[in-house]
Parts: C-alpha cells; sequence; structure tokens
C-alpha cells in the first residue's frame, strides 16, 4: 500500500480545509470500500481525512413527518433505529441484507452512498477498466459477466451498484445533503448517481471537494408497509444478483400507491417508474404485478449470460408486491 498523511477532522469546515489542501485525499469514514480499494491499488489517496468523529451521526425526525440521518450513523445504528424499523422498515431489512455484522458497525451512511461501482475488472489492476482508466475498455462486455447490469448500461461499463442501502432509499426519494467550501447543497438521490454513458469514471453530481453531512427521507405514510427481498448467491455476505424495494398502498383490492426500486441490475440503484405507473389504480393481483414487472423490464439488455436476470426480477417483483398485499389484507 502507498503510503499517505492521516488527519482526523474535528468539524465539517475543517474537514473541508484539510481536503481541500490536497487534491489527492480521500474523506474515511468507515473505511470499508475506500481501505479494500487502497489495499489493491485502485485508490492511491496521499491523504486520509478521517470525518468519524464530526457531529453527524444523529437519527431524528423532520418537522414535516420525515426522517434526517447524519452521515457517520454506522450501518449497524441504522438498521436498528427505532424510527426506521417503524417508519421505513425496507430500509432495515435492506441494510440488514448488506455485508457483516462487523462491516455494518463500522461502515457509514455517507461511505455507503459512495462506495464505487465496481466488478472484478475494475478491482484488478492488470485488466483494462474504463472506470480505473477512461478509454481503456471494458473486458466484462465479452468476459465475465453473469453478474452484471441489463438496465442503463453501455459499452463503457456494465458494472452493477453494490449498495442495497441505496436501493430502498431511492425507493422512498431520499435527498442527500453536502457540504462544500462554497456552502450547503442537495440532491435527491435520483439525480445524485449520473447514467454510465461514456463516462463510467463519474459515478455522482457530488460537486468536487464535497462532503457529504446526510440523507433525507420525506414522509411516506406508504413507506410503513414496505419490504426490501434481496437474492444472491449464497446466504449471506454476498452482493446481490437482484433485489427489491417496494411499499404498496391498497384499499379495497386496488393499489393506490406504489414505490418500487430494484438492485444489483444497473450502474445505481434503479427507481422502477414504468413500474409504479402500472400499478397505481390496477388491481392488487399477480396479474398486475407481473405486467408492473414487464413494463419496467421491457429496456433490459441483457449481455450473453446475464439474461436470467430478466426472469429473476420479473418473479422477484411478483413475490415481493404479493407478500405485501396479503399482509395488508384484514
Amino acid at each position: 500500500m502507498r503510503e499517505f498523511d492521516y488527519r482526523r477532522a474535528v468539524d465539517v469546515s475543517g474537514a473541508l480545509a484539510l481536503l481541500d489542501a490536497d487534491p489527492d485525499a480521500r474523506f474515511l469514514g468507515g473505511g470499508t470500500n475506500l481501505v479494500d480499494l487502497m489495499k489493491t491499488g485502485v485508490e492511491r489517496p496521499t491523504r486520509l481525512v478521517d470525518v468519524r468523529e464530526l457531529p453527524l451521526d444523529g437519527i431524528e425526525p423532520t418537522d414535516d413527518g420525515g426522517l434526517r440521518i447524519g452521515a457517520t450513523v454506522t450501518n449497524g445504528d441504522l438498521a436498528a433505529h427505532p424510527l426506521v424499523r417503524r417508519h421505513y422498515p425496507a430500509l432495515a431489512q435492506a441494510v440488514l441484507a448488506g455485508a457483516s455484522g462487523q462491516l455494518r458497525n463500522m461502515a457509514t451512511v455517507g461511505g455507503n452512498l459512495l462506495q464505487r461501482t465496481r466488478c472484478g475488472y475494475f478491482t484488478d489492476v492488470t485488466k483494462p477498466c474504463n472506470k480505473r482508466v477512461p478509454g481503456s475498455g471494458c473486458p466484462a462486455v465479452q468476459g465475465e459477466h453473469h453478474n452484471h447490469a441489463v438496465l442503463g448500461a453501455s459499452q463503457h461499463c456494465v458494472a452493477t451498484h453494490p449498495s442495497d442501502m441505496g436501493v430502498a432509499l431511492t425507493a422512498f426519494d431520499a435527498v442527500v445533503t453536502y457540504e462544500t467550501a462554497d456552502g450547503r447543497g442537495e440532491s435527491p438521490l435520483g439525480a445524485f448517481y449520473l447514467p454510465v454513458g461514456d463516462t463510467p469514471h463519474r459515478e455522482t453530481a457530488l460537486p468536487p471537494g464535497a462532503l457529504i453531512t446526510g440523507v433525507t427521507l420525506p414522509p411516506a405514510p406508504v413507506a410503513a408497509r414496505s419490504r426490501y427481498r434481496k437474492v444472491r448467491e449464497r446466504a449471506s455476505y454476498a452482493f446481490a444478483i437482484g433485489s427489491v424495494a417496494a411499499a404498496l398502498d391498497v384499499q379495497d383490492g386496488v393499489v393506490r400507491e406504489a414505490r418500487l426500486a430494484f438492485g444489483a441490475v444497473a450502474s445505481r440503484p434503479w427507481r422502477a417508474r414504468a413500474a409504479e405507473r402500472v400499478l397505481t389504480g390496477a388491481p392488487a393481483d399477480a396479474e398486475t404485478f407481473a405486467a408492473a414487472a414487464d413494463a419496467e423490464l421491457a429496456a433490459a439488455k441483457p449481455l450473453p449470460h446475464n439474461g436470467y436476470k430478466v426472469t429473476l426480477m420479473r418473479n422477484l417483483v411478483v413475490a415481493v408486491l404479493t407478500q405485501l398485499t396479503e399482509e395488508a389484507s384484514p
């Protein structure tokens, strides 16, 4: 590992100043992704600015009935918090589905949002990768890609975003707040992650040198009736091969409101807007659920060895929405 300077920030302005003083510096939260990438030589920061002790570790209700989550809240604390479990259960379930207990107790909310979209070619510095070296190529297109993207990808990158937490946050219209040297800013999570296009090395819309300070969840009564389901190749400590965060409000057998987001199918958490439109106002039955999934997956462009994901996601959507409907029945 390359030698690096280490500084511990005591306030937000100090953290921003430390990063600004070194263009190759990085913020350090739990380090569960960044340190791994430093070990493989993918990331080579000259300075780490530790932000774990900044006063950004609170979870509190907002005045309008939403929830504000600090950037240094650990994933473990987020999943265990009673307000999260009561009002956004799919978020708690998504966090618990990720990594291991030890990693969840280290990883932070801000760091989770910024973990790199990656695959085996990205983490192997002996291979070309457009995310590491723009213009070098994407060997996954013709190589190993069984767990790669089927939506929103391009010939420049077909990797999938690894976050479980981000899928649930996307379903509930979360807003990312941040600080820069020029002041505060915010970005809806739906616009936070950039499309792959021909610039896969640019993953987020976060301004250079910005520090994520928190995530705000707007009030969403439907979120109290939500579920997250993850399919993976082993029972624990594995990335998803497909996941769904869903919330459903069913009255008199009709879907009044639906929230739906997919994971492990694109370079970012995928909000299933087309599926939501099919669901809203339609009967809450398996036929509608399948039609909603088909509407969203119509845009899928699988590679030779990951076409199974289209069928998997269709079945997963039907299963999760059916479960929510049955739970809502008297």
